[in-house]
């Protein structure tokens, strides 16, 4: 049965799946238009050895993360910062890859193409290309608050976008991919702000629980409390689809709240500020 829960593992499946596979179809299409169809093996090799490092990563994240927070549960809320900091941090900077680079992907990896035509290169940059998506994949499992419905939103949105990827190359199916991939964006930096939240949020449950810093601390103000009301993003529908959509949190402290929100902010207007330039500048030339 589907459940909204599972929309942001999915969304970032499908983002990193496309980001992923869309690469193997532009090397697929490079060697067909370069007459080196008998090396294309070599990118699906290369394609089987990242899924298998990303399989490698997540098994090793995932059985570290079950003996920490088997520990006990203030080590476990030191871990869920780690964890979500990292993934914070990769994302991060992904996102800043994205917003300077997100025209250029294509011309980029056609580029490394023409300059790397060896067996060993064609594999190397198609596993690391692959693994570096995987890799994403696996941290923010890692640091979700919920492992399960992330795990089966990430695993569908992956399946998704393979099954995407191979209807464009193919030319059985026409999409915006620059669209597809401007809406991820947006997405991501809302999962993104809102982890950034949670983060600090775990860190400072930490620094409780080990009384490092008093429960009365004014950093554990809330800022407001709708845990008891139709907007709670654990048990109530709407509150949960908001959690799901836009990293909705019914009962934030001050702190967490502004980190969450200030971070959503200044990425989104840089994003919309990027887009309105792009704008003006195709409408001069007009």
């Amino acid at each position: 049965m589907f459940s909204i829960e599972i929309l942001p593992g999915f969304v970032l499946g499908i983002r990193e799946g496309l980001e992923a596979f869309v690469i193997i179809a532009i090397m697929l299409e490079y060697l067909n238009k370069s007459k080196r169809q008998q090396d294309k093996k070599y990118v699906i090799q290369g394609l089987l050895i990242g899924l298998f490092i990303s399989l490698i990563f997540g098994i090793l994240l995932f059985v570290i993360s079950d003996i920490v927070q088997s520990s006990s549960s203030s080590i476990s809320k030191l871990w869920e910062f780690i964890a979500s900091l990292a993934a914070l941090i990769l994302i991060t900077t992904f996102i800043v890859f994205a917003l300077r680079n997100k025209q250029s992907m294509t011309s980029e990896i056609r580029e490394k193409m023409s300059l790397s035509l060896s067996k060993k290169a064609i594999i190397m940059l198609a596993a690391i290309m692959v693994a570096r998506e995987g890799v994403e994949v696996v941290l923010f499992i890692i640091a979700s608050v919920d492992q399960t419905f992330y795990s089966i939103g990430a695993i569908l949105g992956v399946l998704f976008s393979g099954i995407l990827a191979f209807l464009i190359y193919k030319s059985l199916f026409k999409i915006n991919l620059k669209l597809i991939f401007s809406i991820t964006i947006i997405y991501l930096i809302l999962q993104a702000g809102f982890m950034l939240g949670y983060s600090f949020h775990e860190l400072f449950s930490y620094f409780k629980a080990e009384q490092i810093i008093s429960s009365s601390h004014w950093i554990y103000t809330q800022l407001f409390d709708l845990s008891n009301t139709f907007l709670d993003h654990k048990t109530q529908p709407i509150g949960i689809a908001l959690y799901a959509l836009i990293g909705w949190y019914s009962k934030p402290e001050i702190f967490q709240f502004v980190m969450q929100y200030v971070y959503t902010g200044v990425f989104l207007i840089i994003f919309f500020n990027q887009n309105t330039k792009k704008r003006k500048q195709i409408n001069e030339k007009i």
